[in-house]
């Protein structure tokens, strides 16, 4: 086949691959597609190989997330064709960790050929891991759409308590290459690895008892939120949600409250206090000032003084959308991006509420569960995972469903259930295994009145990332590929 045709077909895989994602849930339609790119990369030079590669990722990635489009165009008034060029250009850096794990694979397999045998696949899982977590951990890391989430659902999710979403993206890639190089054993092998998963122990940790959620949706358009000639009527239509909900605690959105809390009117501070006499708030806002800056945060209101004080601020802030890389505050400032450069919070403690403890988490940070699984080991762990967010900047296609099934990995990961309040969707309650089990519809106004049921104790997981982080994923990369290296070596030696 013309190479040509090769980087087309690489291209349509990339496509292929998104499609495996939130919404649909065709978990397979990953495998299927990763199995496509090997087999067109099977005799590719390492030059061939990581352009195959690179417009593999450039197809997967490009379209996963082009609603960024929506956030710099519509919203940011960045001209179409630059806010589509800069997508593409995303794609492309981000596709880079992708083409030197094909040119990596082909490399060994020009270098010792036959003496490879099957190990071919065992050198191709290697080299995927460490691409997935090259792209999760440099330049502050961006895991959007990592291999492994498509399989939030399916037989591979059994092994998220085990091995976390990266060991899943490796066993996939297993998978996929054992079905490009040996149609015929395949099946065999992903037969083992899900057989081997469903005998792993699942029940890991315990119940903390149940607690009823208020989780606001305001639906408020992000080209009105910070319009200050709508500010006080938002605020006020958002405080007649919070006097409506029902649960023991209610949780807005991540910045529901656009301003500072300290610029907000006492009045209104008084009038949200009064609506958290009988269950606490966790208000969205910005906390800080301007001379050491301003932290997005969730603030703790409780009416009847009943908690101590208490706020959280986020951590792992949004590159260009919350802080801004050196050399491009003029690109944020064309953006014209509001608090576009904020402030690090300095804590994770969880806070105590109905003999549950609540982890928050706003935004994209609970794409990084090495960051977080602190908060879920130890005598003091949170019971339940919070997630306050804003997707208004990106539209309703697409990008809500995907939050939503990070989220799922997380609860996986964790075994901790997972309750989202969002501006204009996903709304919703995760269980501890993984299952939606309540949702609002997107882009309505509405308050999500829900029960979830804690969860205490660690899984195998959570107790080795926490020791050690990712670097044990790192390790068996390397040495999965050192180790294929040696067998090769001597059987080339001895032939």
């Amino acid at each position: 086949m013309h190479s040509r045709w090769r980087l087309v077909l690489a291209l349509l895989a990339g496509l292929v691959h998104t499609a495996a994602f939130a919404p649909t849930g065709l978990w397979w339609l990953q495998i299927l597609a990763l199995a496509g790119l090997v087999r067109l990369a099977r005799d590719a030079n390492p030059g061939q190989a990581a352009a195959l590669g690179a417009f593999f990722g450039v197809g997967w990635l490009a379209s996963g997330m082009w609603w960024l489009y929506i956030s710099m165009h519509d919203f940011g008034n960045i001209p179409a064709l630059a806010a589509a060029l800069a997508v593409l250009l995303l794609a492309i850096f981000l596709s880079s960790y992708y083409a030197a794990a094909l040119a990596l694979t082909a490399w060994i397999g020009r270098v010792f050929g036959r003496s490879l045998g099957h190990f071919r696949i065992a050198v191709f899982t290697a080299a995927w891991l460490l691409a997935e977590l090259a792209r999760a951990t440099f330049f502050s890391g961006f895991p959007w759409g990592a291999s492994g989430y498509a399989h939030s659902v399916g037989p591979l999710a059994v092994w998220a308590p085990w091995i976390g979403v990266y060991g899943i993206a490796a066993l996939a890639a297993a998978c996929a290459a054992a079905l490009a190089s040996a149609p015929s054993k395949s099946l065999t092998a992903m037969v083992l690895i899900v057989a081997a998963g469903a005998l792993l122990p699942q029940n890991l940790t315990t119940s903390t008892g149940t607690l009823r959620v208020s989780l606001l949706q305001p639906n408020v358009p992000q080209d009105q939120k910070f319009d200050q000639a709508l500010i006080d009527a938002n605020l006020d239509r958002l405080a007649a949600q919070i006097e409506s909900a029902q649960g023991q605690v209610v949780v807005t959105p991540e910045s529901v409250a656009p301003l500072p809390l300290t610029y907000l009117d006492p009045a209104y501070i008084a009038r949200l206090k009064r609506a958290s006499l009988a269950r606490p708030l966790l208000l969205g806002t910005f906390m800080g000032d301007e001379e050491h800056g301003f932290v997005n945060s969730l603030v703790a209101i409780d009416g009847s003084g009943g908690t101590q004080p208490y706020d959280y601020g986020k951590r792992h802030l949004l590159p260009f959308g919350e802080f801004v890389p050196t050399g491009f505050h003029w690109f944020v400032r064309l953006m014209g991006i509001p608090m576009e450069d904020q402030a690090y919070g300095q804590h994770q403690r969880a806070f105590a509420v109905a003999g549950q403890r609540l982890r928050p988490l706003i935004c994209y940070e609970d794409l990084f569960g090495e960051d977080i699984v602190s908060s879920v080991v130890g005598p003091d762990a949170a019971t339940v995972f919070v997630n306050a967010s804003n997707l208004a900047w990106f539209g309703v296609l697409m990008v809500q469903d995907q939050h939503l099934q990070f989220s799922q990995m997380r609860a996986l990961e964790f075994q901790r259930p997972v309750v989202r309040a969002t501006n204009t969707g996903a709304t919703a309650v995760v269980d501890y295994r993984g299952h939606i089990t309540a949702r609002l519809p997107a882009a309505t106004v509405g308050v999500l009145e829900s029960t979830v049921e804690g969860r205490t104790g660690s899984t195998p997981y959570a107790r080795w990332l926490a020791s050690y982080g990712l670097w044990p994923l790192w390790a068996s990369a390397i040495g999965l590929l050192l180790g294929v290296l040696s067998v090769a070596f001597w059987r080339r030696r001895a032939s």
